[in-house]
């Protein structure tokens, strides 16, 4: 990645992490647990096979043709968002 790009990129996420690290100190200004982050892919029976859909934009990113499958599959997505930083 280029030099400034990668710069931008590293700024964004301090950031991300100065605005968790608020939102956290609010909620506990008033006694509440900050939230929590929510899903980003769900398994959904269609038939024979299991699709895996992106929660926020409802498109199908894969497909499995059984459940254990689908879970790993749901499993392996959500690590990679986490580690990609797309996660809340």
């Amino acid at each position: 990645m280029h030099h400034s790009m990668q710069q931008r990129v590293d700024g964004l996420a301090a950031l991300r992490a100065r605005s968790l690290m608020a939102t956290a100190e609010f909620y506990g200004l008033i006694g509440l647990p900050a939230p929590t982050a929510r899903p980003l892919y769900q398994a959904i029976a269609k038939g024979k096979a299991w699709h895996i859909v992106e929660i926020a934009t409802g498109k199908t990113k894969g497909f499995c043709f059984s459940h254990q499958a689908a879970m790993r599959f749901v499993d392996a997505m959500e690590a990679g968002a986490a580690t990609k930083g797309v996660r809340q």
